[in-house]
């Protein structure tokens, strides 16, 4: 079949016996259109994939970085925190852009500045460097969560959004355990460790911009109303299926950005090492969690899925705890995965929230609010504790950070288990 162009397309109204409800009747031409064949939609989530590889592919490489340039755990924090900047920054824009002019023009200068910032990447040799590298690959995964996963939902249709939000879904975590899992073996085994990682993401990016020119999308006939730059949110009467997300998803996210920004630290002082595989293949086996277990669970009602994101990212941190005041590996690497499935069931009961109850015209900013209000307390609460490891120690800053978030995902199931209603939209 030929594929959708990126050009505005008339609405042919159906016959009034036909007419679909006033709602889909103002829904995206991508809505409206055919169905695409099933492979496109896992075609689709290629592109999120692909820039979530950068997100964490320079995770095993911090090491190496701290060594030769010289930095502390609580710069190491910060590095990471300029990721979260230009992500949330993204998010104000690319959101709303995305719902307005499509996902395409979003998500093609994206994976432009992606590919920048894996040059620089390549080419580090200072702090300020690798914070422009982050901040620039934050900027490309905000377009990612916000247009691309919600061009998944669009090529998936109507009738196939749950797929749609679980292939988004897998489609960011598998990238995010990909990175720093292909970043540690050709870092250890080719050389040339940076440039070598970075030439093969760009390879990456250039198959993902490949994939956006011929994906078949439209772009939408109707421009919406309001500030172009703005913080993101959901439709009235959405507010509290964004709210049950975030209730979960955030401290999911967080626990993972914690393993991410020091998970090497703690590897360096339970192990004694400094490989990068074995710093790259944790995160990896982290997000593998992720992923799996949003399969596991696809078909359970949203607030059953929400309440096990909640209770495994309680018992992550209760691992990590035991792992640094016992020295054990095998706890530290049960924290890893378990921080992973939370996150995993977290972000899939958000998504499906959204996707079942608010319009494809508003979805993109409604994808950037569900990270806006998850990776604030990424970026804050994991440099927070990277600085207060710094001031009285690992184990004491990592029990304080354990401590926050169990608290933080509690609440979060207590939200859950008193909206009840909110939850039955996406069964």
């Amino acid at each position: 079949m030929e594929l959708a162009k990126e050009t505005p397309v008339a609405i042919t109204r159906p016959a009034p016996a036909q007419a679909e409800p006033s709602i889909q009747q103002k829904a995206l031409p991508e809505e409206r259109a055919p169905l695409a064949p099933r492979w496109w939609i896992w075609l689709a989530a290629w592109p999120v994939t692909a820039v979530f590889i950068l997100s964490n592919a320079a995770t095993p490489l911090y090491g190496m970085w701290q060594r030769d340039i010289g930095f502390s755990k609580g710069t190491m924090t910060v590095i990471f925190a300029f990721y979260i900047v230009g992500l949330i920054g993204s998010l104000l824009v690319s959101g709303v852009v995305s719902d307005r002019v499509g996902r395409k023009p979003v998500l093609i200068p994206a994976l432009v500045l992606a590919a920048l910032a894996c040059g620089i990447f390549a080419t580090a040799t200072s702090v300020a460097a690798l914070i422009v590298a982050r901040l620039f690959t934050g900027i490309a995964v905000g377009a990612a969560v916000s247009a691309g996963m919600a061009a998944v939902t669009d090529v998936a249709g109507p009738d196939r959004k749950r797929l749609g939000a679980l292939l988004a879904s897998c489609a960011m975590v598998l990238g995010a355990g990909l990175g720093p899992l292909l970043a540690g073996v050709l870092s250890e085994t080719l050389p040339g460790p940076t440039v070598t990682v970075f030439l093969v993401e760009i390879a990456l990016l250039a198959l993902a911009f490949l994939t956006v020119l011929r994906m078949p999308v439209r772009r939408p006939a109707v421009v919406g109303k309001g500030a172009w730059i703005r913080v993101p949110k959901v439709p009235q009467g959405n507010g509290r299926q964004l709210l049950l997300g975030v209730a979960v998803f955030a401290p999911g996210i967080t626990s993972t950005s914690f393993v991410l920004s020091l998970g090497p630290s703690l590897l360096s002082g339970l192990l004694g090492t400094t490989s990068r595989i074995v710093a790259g293949a944790m995160a990896f086996v982290m997000f593998l969690a992720a992923t799996g277990v949003q399969f596991a669970v696809k078909q359970l009602a949203v607030r059953t899925i929400l309440l096990a994101g909640a209770a495994s990212i309680v018992v992550s941190m209760a691992a990590l705890m035991a792992a640094v005041h016992t020295s054990s590996v095998a706890f530290l690497v049960a924290a890893a995965v378990l921080a992973g499935a939370g996150q995993g069931m977290g972000q899939l009961g958000g998504l499906s929230l959204l996707n079942s109850s608010v319009p494809g015209a508003r979805l993109a900013e409604a994808n950037a609010a569900l990270n806006v209000g998850g990776y604030i307390p990424a970026g804050a609460l994991p440099v927070s504790a990277g600085y207060l490891s710094d001031a009285i120690g690992l184990t004491s800053g990592a029990t304080t950070f354990a401590v926050v978030l169990i608290g933080l995902a509690v609440t979060g199931g207590l939200i859950v288990l008193a909206n009840r209603k909110a939850t039955r939209t996406a069964a």
